[in-house]
């Protein structure tokens, strides 16, 4: 197998305040392979965006690593100056934001800030970054690009607004893309575009990306491999359709449950009880405990890690060699 592009080992990531300090992300570790598509998934508040902010380096104060590494092709990232940062953010690791506001620039046209980006991470002419700039606006779906790289954000809709941002992000040919929800803003037929645009990068570029999404059908059209994320931890990681199938963990199959079967119909849909922990509430133990059906004694007082279970990896005791054979598999 090839060397991880993207190693994360045992990331954390804390909000120090003056009723003490919350942690956000507690020992993260995940891989990337070069050209390989991970899916993130998992209630509002899991982590998953806290997990592409602390790679791509752009942690709200005051957020901040307090433990663990990032590493990207064998350079640790997470522990360079910001100057350093912003010479890596944008030529190896490019970023799609869920809100194209916050991306572009409302002074600029389109065309400039694209060709801008290009021309800050690679050697070519203005000449040149204008007629790519075109040809980045017609890949993610822009009508009349010729025309409209000239327009300025305003003049563009939400999900053409999304779409140029798509295109900023992919322009400097990254080696890494961080995609923050990046279909939500589109509709159905621009989002397979998307979808078809980012698979074609990662087999003609090699391009690996994160994409972070609450949507499972993006995921198993998309993704290679999934991470679900609860409480600010991995529950479970493993190849897609192994997740997707049977998934393993008691959490990701009820994510997996609630999705409506296209096969036939049902009246209702299970439903997970209870809500995502506030990170000042997580409790002690598998942080999922207060709401799994297969909880036990062990769940409450000891936090499993990333365990083998069959096809993917659980953070679940019900997996571990040594847990009762009537108890270990959901």
């Amino acid at each position: 197998m090839a060397a991880p592009l993207l190693e994360v080992r045992d990331l954390v990531v804390e909000f120090p305040g003056r009723r003490g300090t919350l942690r956000a992300l507690d020992k993260v570790s995940l891989d990337i392979a070069p050209g390989e598509v991970l899916g993130m998934v998992g209630e509002s508040g899991a982590g998953k965006s806290m997990t592409g902010a602390a790679i791509i380096g752009l942690l709200e104060p005051p957020g901040r690593i307090a433990g663990g590494s990032i590493s990207l092709g064998g350079q640790r990232i997470d522990n360079l100056s910001r100057r350093q940062m912003q010479r890596i953010r944008g030529k190896r690791i490019g970023a799609i934001f869920q809100d194209p506001l916050t991306t572009l620039n409302p002074l600029y046209t389109v065309g400039d800030q694209l060709a801008e980006t290009m021309r800050t991470h690679l050697d070519i002419d203005a000449a040149e970054a204008r007629r790519r700039a075109v040809g980045w606006l017609e890949a993610v779906g822009i009508p009349a690009a010729a025309d409209r790289v000239t327009a300025y954000p305003h003049q563009f809709s939400g999900g053409m607004r999304q779409r140029v941002v798509i295109a900023l992000a992919l322009c400097a040919e990254p080696e890494l893309v961080v995609a923050d929800e990046p279909t939500t803003a589109l509709d159905v037929s621009v989002q397979a575009q998307v979808i078809a645009l980012l698979r074609r990068l990662t087999r003609e570029k090699g391009t690996s990306v994160m994409l972070i999404t609450h949507d499972m059908g993006v995921i198993a059209e998309t993704a290679d491999r999934v991470a679900v994320m609860y409480a600010g931890r991995v529950a479970e990681i493993g190849p897609v359709k192994s997740v997707v199938k049977a998934a393993a963990h008691p959490y990701s199959a009820g994510l997996m449950a609630s999705i409506p079967p296209l096969s036939h119909r049902v009246d209702r849909l299970p439903q997970i009880d209870g809500a995502m922990p506030r990170l000042n509430a997580i409790p002690q133990g598998c942080a999922y405990n207060p709401r799994c059906p297969h909880v036990f004694d062990r769940c409450r007082v000891e936090r499993p890690e990333l365990l083998p279970a069959v096809e993917t990896r659980a953070a679940c005791w019900l997996f571990d060699s040594h847990a009762p054979r009537e108890r270990a598999h959901v």
